[in-house]
């Protein structure tokens, strides 16, 4: 069974805040973490945002305490991605590069801990060549149908990868 616990608006140091709610409580097997478009969005349009080197700490601290908790928790991260869209637009100048460096941020600490880490942008990049940025998401950020389609997809390879590491 899956527990969605995503919450729109979220940001890293919210997810950090329920963590017990949230995740410690649930006991999951299997743990997907997709953040840092908010942190950024925020930060620019209302300055309460999550500074970028404050966001890789708070990834930091979220994946150890997970993992202290629930060692044999299986965690996926997932690229946070943006395209040019009618909520991204007005922002498009600081949150675009903004995005792409939470993005790096998201690699790094993946790899620092070994976690699969699913790229995102190149996809919706690619698929915005064969279609309008609002067919994959809506406002440039939140999927549409064919959006959570491309994204499942690379969660899924991510997660039968991830599925026969430790299923051995």
């Amino acid at each position: 069974s899956f527990v969605n616990t995503g919450t729109s608006g979220d940001t890293s140091a919210c997810i950090y805040a329920r963590m017990g709610t949230e995740i410690l409580n649930i006991h999951p097997d299997y743990m997907s973490l997709l953040v840092g478009f908010n942190d950024i969005s925020h930060l620019i349009t209302n300055n309460d945002g999550i500074a970028p080197h404050r966001y890789e700490q708070l990834l930091c601290m979220l994946i150890e305490d997970v993992t202290e908790a629930l060692p044999d928790i299986k965690i996926i991260m997932l690229e946070p991605y943006v395209l040019k869209g009618v909520s991204t637009e007005p922002n498009w100048t600081k949150l675009n590069p903004g995005v792409r460096n939470n993005a790096s941020i998201a690699k790094r600490v993946a790899e620092k801990y070994g976690l699969p880490f699913v790229t995102l942008q190149d996809k919706f990049d690619e698929a915005a060549k064969l279609a309008p940025n609002a067919y994959w998401l809506v406002d440039g950020v939140h999927p549409t149908a064919a959006g959570h389609f491309l994204i499942k997809k690379e969660w899924m390879k991510a997660f039968n990868i991830l599925d026969h590491q430790w299923c051995r």
